[in-house]
């Protein structure tokens, strides 16, 4: 029996035992609010999801073919369009996951105004948005179970039985727009215990996923902007420990943590690392450093110096007092970084590379899993990348690679329209559309996301509304670019009272008043119209 029947029954059993007090109390009812309130707490969420992800990741170590992927959200609305879009075109939400941009949230959810990603907003506008996001996405539950309540009602009024039981097996076997949120913690927003504090405060919220980078703290930047600087990686390990004792707490023993390097862009390091003795981590970190060997005569005043293999060198310090690294180290340093991670508690990676190269990104992959074979990656589609300029050229040098004629081509300038139907442009766009596929499968590649796409989506739309409405179209260009197209695309919003919850304020007016209650839903609902 469902969980929707066993609830009728309980409800049923209770009324008889508090006798007439209850005689208003429909145990139907009752069984369909709780249904449309499946999850009482984010820390319920949270296992749920983490449970999800699990096994998830159990299935694309049998299957690369069966990645997850997810598209960045900066409110609460559009995660839940997003997943309700999902649910209607795609009739599950397997294997689709939710992104919480750290850059999103600095730039559209401050109460500074738009700010960089360089974690200067408030550390709790991002546990603010996770506990947004699963808000909404409980009411897109409440929402589209409503409408299947209603159908039903009217089904049994109209004794289709068939068609009652129809509805009725959907109800009984639901499925939520619950998903996983891979959230973003940035650079852990100070030290170790600030770490821990704000990721409890995320996973109460739902979070099962939290995703950490190697950069210093108080010097985060963007991960595809100039000026990076990373920790050394026993700063960075502490960090992942402080993330993994909050799961541990909290009772989300499989909570998931993404650990982020930024080394291939990061020329820079504040700090030194300790090392007690060659070959140890601290060795090897500082090993990538760009040193000078010094004889002791040739120090100078306040000169930083380390002694390795038996020479006394001199890191090169920068007037920031920033020490930089060798030319040509970041993917040596990716891959250290990635291993080590991985072997002290994180359980996914996360490369960020300056352009989508699936080549570029398997071969630092197969240093990894040559220590740990089930290597999986968390990978940024980035809307920093040019994506068709980035392609084009890789269709251009596969070209010169084969023999072939590129004449036609200035590879400087391939972003121009006037190649895009040419050869090169069809077979670079292919490259586009099979990218998260062959990446998954040649890269390790477990999760694809696009971090930023709503902020461009939302840009773009308006532009296109304010072009038209603002000039000579007026409404029409309203009605013919949006209302007209989301009524004969069945976009759910359409209605959007309906989206508001107007329909199930009226069901719960009923409820509570029943003939005597005032709705909203009427004949003189102009909503009707759609």
């Amino acid at each position: 029996m469902s969980a929707y029947q066993n609830d009728i029954k309980a409800i049923a059993a209770l009324k008889e035992q508090f006798g007439s007090s209850w005689s208003a109390i429909n145990p139907e009812s009752v069984a369909r609010m709780r249904a449309q309130n499946r999850f009482k707490t984010g820390l319920e969420i949270a296992q749920y999801t983490a449970d999800i992800m699990r096994k998830d990741m159990a299935e694309y170590d049998a299957d690369s073919s069966v990645y997850t992927q997810s598209l960045g959200c900066w409110h609460g609305f559009i995660g839940q369009q997003k997943l309700i879009s999902i649910k209607k075109h795609l009739k599950t939400t397997n294997k689709k996951y939710l992104y919480l941009s750290g850059w999103m949230v600095a730039a559209l959810r401050s109460d500074f105004g738009p700010l960089p990603d360089q974690s200067m907003h408030e550390k709790t506008a991002v546990s603010d948005l996770i506990e947004e996001l699963y808000t909404f996405l409980r009411q897109a539950d409440s929402r589209e179970l409503d409408l299947l309540f209603t159908a039903l009602d009217a089904a049994r009024e109209a004794g289709d039985t068939a068609k009652a039981a129809d509805i009725q097996n959907q109800i009984d076997n639901y499925e939520t727009h619950i998903v996983p949120i891979i959230a973003d913690i940035d650079a852990g927003f100070g030290n170790p215990e600030a770490t821990y504090l704000l990721a409890k405060r995320m996973i109460e919220a739902g979070a099962c996923c939290i995703q950490i980078e190697n950069q210093v703290s108080d010097e985060k930047q963007c991960g595809h902007q100039d000026g990076k600087v990373t920790v050394p990686h026993v700063d960075f390990l502490a960090k992942i420990a402080a993330v993994r004792y909050a799961f541990l707490e909290l009772g989300i023993d499989n909570g998931v943590i993404v650990a982020r390097t930024d080394s291939l862009g990061a020329g820079l390091t504040k700090q030194i690392a300790v090392t007690h003795q060659p070959g140890d981590l601290g060795d090897q970190y500082n090993s990538f450093l760009d040193c000078e060997e010094i004889s002791e005569a040739d120090l100078g005043n306040g000169d930083v110096v380390i002694k390795r293999e038996g020479k006394l060198l001199r890191p090169k310090r920068l007037p920031s007092n920033l020490f930089q690294f060798r030319k040509g180290t970041g993917e040596a340093r990716c891959v250290l970084d990635s291993i080590t991670s991985l072997q002290n508690g994180a359980d996914l990676l996360w490369i960020e590379t300056e352009k989508p190269h699936v080549g570029q990104i398997a071969e630092m992959m197969d240093e990894v899993r040559k220590v740990i074979p089930n290597a999986k990656l968390v990978y940024n589609n980035s809307p920093s990348f040019n994506w068709t300029l980035n392609f084009r050229q890789q269709a251009f040098d596969a070209m010169v690679a084969e023999g072939k004629d590129v004449s036609a081509y200035d590879r400087a300038k391939l972003m121009s329209a006037e190649y895009d139907e040419t050869e090169l442009a069809q077979v670079a766009d292919e490259m586009i559309r099979t990218f998260q596929r062959d990446g998954s499968a040649r890269a390790g590649i477990f999760h694809h996301l696009i971090t930023l796409p709503t902020y461009h989506t939302a840009a773009l739309s308006t532009d296109n509304l304010a072009k038209g409405y603002f000039a000579d179209q007026g409404m029409l260009a309203y009605v013919k670019g949006v209302q007209r197209q989301e009524i004969r695309q069945g976009i759910a919003c359409v209605k959007h009272q309906n989206m508001a919850g107007s329909d199930i304020g009226d069901n719960h007016k009923e409820y509570f008043a029943g003939e005597a209650a005032l709705k909203a839903g009427g004949k003189d609902n102009t909503m009707n119209q759609f």
